[in-house]
């Protein structure tokens, strides 16, 4: 049965870093649904819209196997302030599956106190967003269940490394190869 993994998205999502890890995931074989807050077309932080394929209401955190925040300030500010993805964010947590951010979106992770005591990445001017995380300057950086990554130019890698937890090793070293990328 094919892993399913949510990606959530707000006005002002950063493109990169939802499209790569959709992107990656769903060449690995990774059923990747695209919830946005309502089911209304979401414009990214320069204006690209994404139809998403269910509202952020329709996800059920047992049907999940892992939950993805993409970065862009807009989105995350967004993201962070609707009880609805805290909910999820949190019943994730609890059900012990893999909750993952990139860029800013770690700093919402630390709003909902995920990140307590754990390793973390973040784009470099938010490391004190989010303490108490202990953060580690790497582009991507996994601690237990929960995966963070650092901006734009490591989206490919991040998505590369949520299809390696989901999927395993060979097949995240099958999907870069086929991709150019090169992955460790």
């Amino acid at each position: 049965m094919a892993k399913k993994v949510a990606i959530l998205l707000a006005e002002g999502f950063e493109e990169v870093e939802a499209v790569a890890p959709i992107d990656v995931l769903r060449r690995g074989g990774v059923e990747v649904i695209i919830a946005g807050l309502t089911k209304d077309p979401v414009p990214s932080a320069r204006n690209v819209k994404i139809v998403p394929d269910v509202s952020v209401d329709e996800l059920n955190p047992d049907e999940l196997d892992m939950v993805i925040l993409p970065g862009g300030a807009g989105g995350v500010e967004k993201l962070k302030h609707d009880p609805r993805v805290e909910r999820l964010v949190k019943a994730m947590e609890e059900k012990g599956k893999y909750i993952s951010a990139i860029c800013a979106a770690p700093t919402a992770l630390a709003k909902f106190g995920i990140l307590e005591g754990k390793k973390a990445t973040v784009y470099p001017t938010l490391v004190e967003e989010i303490k108490p995380a202990v953060f580690v300057d790497m582009p991507v950086v996994e601690d237990e269940r929960v995966i963070t990554s650092q901006g734009p130019g490591t989206a490919l890698e991040f998505g590369l490394k949520l299809l390696e937890k989901l999927e395993g090793k060979e097949k995240a070293r099958e999907v870069a190869k086929r991709m150019l990328v090169k992955y460790d």
